[in-house]
């Protein structure tokens, strides 16, 4: 993990997309426990209650379960859920704007579709 602590995003929204990512990539595996809030505010010097602030907003979502007394582990499900929220996004972020230039500037999909299998070749 790493933190920029000149960012203008919060470090509470830093912790938490950084062990998204690490959930979407593998480095935490699903039923298996995560660091604890005193370890990472520790190894990072970032007040626990920060760490806490980002994890919880896995929680809510459903990425990480809490067990009293033994901890916080990556959800079952939760690497498909990440994936499903980032293709959302990805949607929404660029696919509409996509589609909508490509009708402003009379394309069809089967241009748009081509260019796209340009993009991979190059």
């Amino acid at each position: 993990m790493k933190f920029n602590f000149n960012s203008a995003k919060p470090i509470f929204l830093q912790v938490a997309e950084q062990i998204e990512d690490a959930i979407f990539t593998g480095t935490f595996k699903e039923g298996s426990q995560i660091p604890s809030t005193t370890e990472i505010s520790k190894n990072f010097q970032i007040n626990p209650a920060t760490v806490l602030k980002g994890m919880n907003i896995l929680v809510d979502n459903h990425l990480l379960e809490k067990r009293r007394g033994r901890g916080t582990f990556v959800s079952v499900g939760a690497q498909s859920k990440i994936i499903k929220n980032r293709q959302d996004n990805f949607y929404n972020d660029y696919i509409v704007n996509l589609v909508y230039e490509a009708k402003n500037l009379n394309m069809d999909e089967t241009q748009i579709v081509n260019l796209i299998k340009r993009g991979y070749e190059s």
